[in-house]
């Protein structure tokens, strides 16, 4: 800690960093430990915390992030919509589809970026501010694949007709950015995806990414 910061901030904001990195929340002691601070500075952090609604904690005790946070990580998508538009840009055009970035919402995937040729004669019009849910189209489904196998090389997800009859979708997952999970895909009006459109798709994922940490 140097002069200009504060102690009790950076303490806020390491509580959580800590509570966003696990599912099932974290007690007082715990908290504590992780810390190297005593419970009743904990509790203190905690109690503002959950005043601002970044924090709750459930009938056992345990601390976890709170709504509030949802309600900052919204302001976030114009910020991670610039930082794509230039992988999806080029996406788009090598592809000649409807490139997007889709975050996940809640249980639904929204998109928050599309990109849409500017050669072909027809494209599918795909808006951002769509969402649907996670188990239906590329898009969403290849956030839970992510989701299934941490860890484990991003492989594009192929759909047709799920969630726009003729139309096809192929994505691939966001991986390694820090509290952001979400896949970047295309949608084309064709019954069967071409064979080099995953590995361009897996590739723009990466870029999005690159940008994004």
């Amino acid at each position: 800690m140097t002069a200009e910061t504060s102690q009790t901030l950076d303490r806020g904001l390491r509580v959580l960093k800590l509570l966003a990195d696990t599912d099932h929340g974290l007690t007082v002691t715990e908290l504590s430990g992780r810390l190297g601070v005593n419970r009743t500075v904990v509790y203190r952090l905690l109690a503002t915390l959950e005043q601002h609604a970044l924090v709750r904690r459930d009938l056992g005790g345990r601390a976890r992030v709170g709504l509030g946070v949802l309600r900052l990580g919204r302001q976030v998508h114009p910020l991670v919509r610039e930082a794509a538009l230039p992988a999806l840009r080029s996406l788009a055009e090598d592809i000649g589809a409807t490139a997007h970035l889709t975050l996940v919402d809640g249980t639904e995937a929204l998109a928050v970026a599309v990109v849409e040729p500017t050669w072909t004669d027809y494209h599918v019009a795909y808006r951002a501010g769509f969402r649907h849910p996670l188990d239906r189209g590329a898009a969403g489904k290849a956030i839970l694949a992510a989701r299934q196998s941490p860890g484990a090389d991003p492989d594009c997800v192929l759909t047709h007709g799920e969630l726009e009859a003729g139309a096809s979708g192929a994505a691939a997952p966001l991986l390694g950015v820090t509290g952001v999970e979400g896949s970047v895909g295309v949608v084309m009006l064709t019954d069967a995806v071409p064979e080099r459109v995953g590995p361009r798709v897996v590739e723009a994922a990466r870029e999005v990414a690159d940008a994004l940490r």
